[in-house]
């Protein structure tokens, strides 16, 4: 399917660490240390490793059933839920890959339909349906997104935004291809509390699951668990979910997917 208003994209890293205050508290994309976080991204930078330059890959055929998110299998979809009119779809290479494709679907009457998708970066080892902070891996699964947050203004967004250069800055330690990495993110409401900011450290289902993934900006490699997309992409997304609609992100290597 071919889908208009694809736009280049590099990829993200995850987080953990914050500066100040927040320092222990702010590890997205479930990471280790910010210090161990920042070399790891710069040593795939280095080999270069999962560098997505142009557009998305394949999108999942129109499904025979229009009522049905392409590319979605039973598993998954039951998990939507009824009143949700928005999902962003992240369909994973394959299970051991840091590349994947962003496709945000809207319902109209019981039908999906693709709006927009993006070429993205998950996990740098790959996905798994049994996240643990610091695997690299993205978890598996559906996730409601009712929180977003950054260092820049406010671009528009219809879900509650919390604008902090303090709560969202890249520590000094990490190099130049990563300080934009959190200028906008999202929050996959993974072992998180809902409806408070991004950055909040709480983790209701324990440390050891890790936390703090979020969609944010992409720098070109895999992340520590984070899906990342292009700036373009994270304004149109911040734009667009609407809390209203009941947005969630449904994401997983293509083969989980359809399972």
């Amino acid at each position: 399917m071919r889908m208009s208003g694809v736009w280049r994209v590099t990829v993200a890293t995850a987080v953990l660490g914050a500066l100040g205050a927040l320092s222990a508290a702010l590890s997205a994309c479930g990471g280790t240390a910010a210090g161990g976080e920042a070399g790891a991204q710069r040593e795939a930078g280095a080999r270069g490793e999962a560098v997505r330059t142009a557009a998305p890959g394949p999108v999942p055929s129109a499904a025979a059933d229009p009522t049905r998110v392409p590319g979605v299998g039973d598993n998954l979809y039951r998990r939507i839920p009824a009143d949700s009119r928005q999902v962003v779809a992240v369909y994973g290479d394959t299970e051991n890959s840091p590349d994947s494709t962003v496709v945000l679907y809207t319902r109209h009457g019981s039908a999906w339909r693709p709006v927009r998708a993006w070429a993205a970066h998950n996990g740098r080892h790959g996905w798994t349906t049994g996240h643990r902070m610091g695997d690299g891996r993205s978890p598996v699964g559906v996730f409601t997104l009712t929180d977003a947050g950054g260092v820049l203004d406010d671009p528009g967004a219809k879900l509650p935004y919390d604008h902090s250069a303090e709560s969202y800055a890249t520590p000094d330690t990490w190099d130049e291809a990563h300080r934009h990495d959190f200028d906008y993110v999202i929050a996959i409401d993974y072992n998180r509390l809902r409806g408070t900011p991004p950055a909040d450290p709480t983790r209701p289902e324990g440390e050891d699951k890790g936390g703090n993934i979020w969609l944010h900006l992409d720098h070109g490699s895999g992340t520590s668990a984070c899906v990342s997309v292009s700036k373009e992409a994270m304004e149109f997304l911040l734009r667009t979910l609407d809390p209203r609609l009941h947005p969630v992100i449904v994401m997983g290597d293509r083969a989980e997917l359809r399972a």
